[in-house]
């Protein structure tokens, strides 16, 4: 009996446990959902701040952009914790089921005892006892006996258990189940949102067009823009690097037969919460020539390198290549990757860079909606955003580098 109380203690106890665990991660997932919504209002109360002429300027244009963007990450953690708890939900009803299942059984067991004990009685078993041929045999129907009377018993406070089991997964189940409802309530509000402010660039859009100022303002922001998205690019190289060294010590380490733990420890420390290992991923230098274009039917407009823009009279330089899209709008990873920055810069917008094998990088930008998350692994073709609109249209701006050196797209592209 003490060993059942044990038990059902520790079923008691345990979903306690695992709220709190669940409360904290709450607290923390609320506490980063509030700073990523407030800092939305603060765009959005500095835009109320400007004159008409000014919310029809390159700068409100770049609010509603980011704000598209703050907006995505919102609906990407929601996106996550929807499917986190569907997938727990789908835990909770097999284990209900298994439950159920376990419990017939016992039911079952305990009735066929009952039964035979109600029509034989506690006479029969004294009898088998008497009849014995030996005093050996008699001993070995005794114990028969009690480890048939203790296993019933046995039965019996597993039947309890179970019973308490069922419940709680039960309970689980009907919180769960509320919590996803509340979840997917508050991910279509702000994809609501998202389509408005998506809108409301849009319109902003049609007049930063006809203005020459703003328009050189676009150029000059982009030129900055691409500094930060190299100094992405070379943070993430940085990083491989580190990696690469520290795996090759540790192989060293385990071929001399020497493992010095508090050193691998210590330099394993890193800043990604998230693996950034290729090494299973497919070649991406084979992909010269055949690889696979990120947007369906799509067609370069702006050519990498340095090109003139007539009308205002400037010499830019395109890192990479841009491509309008035909009537597909969605973007594709170009290859097997993972997913190692999502971020937002002016004059490019919402950008996704994707780490591949062999110190490769590809680079997405002018995005509207976004399908993925950080530290997610793909697989190539996969949809990991919507290209938004931009000063030449429906455009996808997409660049490639090799550890720290850019490549022209335009080689790595299958021909059509």
């Amino acid at each position: 009996m003490k060993y059942l109380c044990k038990i059902l203690l520790i079923i008691l106890i345990l979903p306690s446990i695992a709220h709190l665990q669940e409360k904290l991660q709450i607290e923390e997932k609320q506490a980063e959902l509030f700073q990523i919504r407030n800092e939305i209002s603060q765009l959005e109360n500095n835009l109320s701040k400007k004159s008409e002429k000014e919310k029809e300027s390159f700068d409100a244009l770049e609010n509603y952009n980011k704000q598209a963007f703050l907006l995505n990450k919102v609906i990407n953690k929601f996106r996550n914790e929807e499917a986190v708890i569907q997938k727990g939900i789908e835990i909770l009803e097999k284990k209900i089921i298994s439950t159920k299942d376990e419990i017939d059984l016992l039911m079952h067991n305990y009735a066929v005892y009952v039964v035979a004990l109600y029509k034989k009685g506690v006479f029969l078993e004294i009898e088998n006892v008497i009849n014995a041929e030996s005093l050996r045999q008699a001993l070995v129907r005794i114990q028969y006996l009690h480890k048939f009377s203790e296993r019933r018993k046995d039965d019996l406070e597993e039947f309890i258990v179970k019973k308490q089991e069922l419940l709680v997964a039960k309970t689980k189940l009907e919180f769960e189940k509320r919590k996803k409802k509340l979840l997917v309530a508050a991910k279509e509000s702000d994809e609501k949102q998202l389509k408005i402010k998506l809108e409301e660039g849009k319109k902003i859009l049609a007049s930063v067009k006809k203005d020459k100022d703003e328009l050189k303002k676009i150029i000059d922001v982009k030129k900055q823009s691409h500094e930060k998205i190299k100094s992405l690019v070379s943070k993430l190289v940085k990083e491989a690097e580190r990696k690469e060294k520290l795996r090759k010590k540790a192989l060293l380490a385990s071929n001399e037969g020497i493992i010095n733990e508090s050193t691998l420890n210590e330099e394993s420390i890193t800043s990604w919460e998230y693996s950034l290992d290729t090494y299973n991923f497919s070649s991406f230098s084979e992909l010269k020539g055949i690889m696979i274009w990120p947007l369906h039917n799509g067609k370069i407009i702006k050519r990498f390198g340095q090109s003139k823009n007539l009308d205002l009279n400037t010499i830019t330089v395109n890192y990479g290549v841009d491509i309008s899209a035909a009537n597909d709008p969605n973007v594709l990873c170009v290859a097997d990757g993972i997913i190692s920055a999502i971020d937002w810069l002016p004059g490019y917008g919402s950008i996704i860079i994707v780490t591949h094998k062999e110190d490769y990088r590809t680079v997405y930008s002018h995005l509207s909606e976004i399908y993925v998350s950080e530290g997610e692994k793909l697989k190539t073709g996969k949809v990991i955003a919507k290209i938004g609109d931009s000063l030449d249209g429906k455009v996808l701006h997409f660049e490639i580098w090799n550890s720290r050196e850019n490549q022209n797209p335009e080689v790595w592209l299958a021909n059509k």
